[in-house]
């Protein structure tokens, strides 16, 4: 039988990192989600509830791609006050050629946290306005701060603001981003303050309950949601979504119209399931229209797909073989 190469998160560290190479891997996958007959599956989900968790099951098929993805990612988010990271997670590569274990990705989250601030980036990229410059993250996490720095990847950011429920979470955010980027990073004790002069406005926490509220946004503004992936998560008020002066875009239809954001807006009948908005993939295809003024607000619903588990795994995989990083385990 083949070798089956076992790569840990520190040899994935060392091969593959937030920038213009990642971001590129994550937009030919939604650009292939758009014009390839790619096959992806539902997400399949078990959720812990009494420990505030979940684990989650992605995957999907490119078609030209010699390998394939299944991730297996739990979430738990009561974990950092027990000292722990509240996402970890492996990611298994097979041949699409015979079916065989190419790798085990030992990241515990890693893949999927550039992935995911990847994709934050080639939706600011097409949807944004060319000028932005001031970003307003909602959440101190890990993806709050990646979310930025995949930001500054896009667009030329002079200035950022970040809130967080605890407002001494998003002092030292501030600091330590601020220090990395060496940009002007302020906290803020509200989302108002933080969205009022923002250019694009990033949410990206696990709340279950709105954050981000009509009031919070004005005209030009981007807005990418990420943290709803799953049906009881929501940081946008759902008015937003039904708003005269929004336009919406998702990374897939099928997902967002059960999880996400406009989940909680078909709920409140506030927006139709019946709606074809486009996805981030047909922007990028030029198959339908991203921003088409100055004055109007964009969203952009990311609830994380297969496709971009696939995509960073197929990249990572190649540097690992390029660079003879990982052990060789014979099955």
């Amino acid at each position: 039988m083949p070798e089956i190469k076992i790569i840990t998160e520190a040899e994935l560290r060392n091969q593959i990192s937030l920038d213009h190479q990642a971001i590129d891997c994550i937009e030919q996958a939604f650009l292939a989600l758009a014009t390839k007959p790619v096959v992806m599956p539902p997400i399949m989900r078990l959720d812990i509830m009494d420990n505030n968790g979940e684990i989650d099951v992605k995957t999907a098929y490119i078609p030209g791609l010699d390998s394939l993805a299944i991730k297996i990612s739990p979430g738990f988010f009561d974990n950092p006050k027990l000292g722990l990271p509240s996402v970890n997670g492996l990611m298994v590569l097979f041949s699409t050629r015979t079916g065989l274990v190419e790798a085990l990705l030992l990241d515990n989250g890693f893949l999927t946290d550039v992935r995911t601030a990847a994709a934050g980036a080639v939706a600011a990229k097409h949807l944004s306005r060319n000028d932005s410059q001031h970003a307003a993250i909602i959440g101190a996490g890990v993806q709050g701060a990646l979310q930025l720095v995949a930001l500054t990847l896009v667009r030329d950011i002079k200035s950022a603001t970040i809130w967080a429920r605890d407002f001494d979470k998003a002092k030292k955010a501030a600091n330590q981003i601020g220090n990395k980027l060496d940009l002007d990073i302020f906290p803020c004790r509200t989302v108002f303050e933080a969205t009022e002069n923002a250019d694009i406005i990033v949410t990206t926490t696990p709340s279950t309950k709105p954050l981000l509220t009509l009031a919070d946004i004005h005209p030009g503004q981007h807005i990418t949601a990420m943290g709803s992936d799953s049906e009881h998560k929501n940081e946008l008020e759902p008015a937003i979504i039904a708003d005269e002066r929004v336009s919406y875009f998702c990374d897939r239809l099928s997902q967002t119209r059960t999880l996400g954001e406009l989940h909680h807006a078909i709920e409140k009948d506030l927006a139709s399931i019946s709606i074809e908005f486009p996805e981030i993939g047909q922007i990028i295809a030029g198959q339908k229209t991203g921003r088409i003024s100055e004055e109007e607000i964009t969203v952009c619903d990311l609830t994380g797909t297969g496709i971009q588990d696939t995509a960073i795994a197929t990249l990572a995989y190649q540097l690992c073989l390029e660079n003879k990083a990982g052990t060789n385990f014979e099955n």
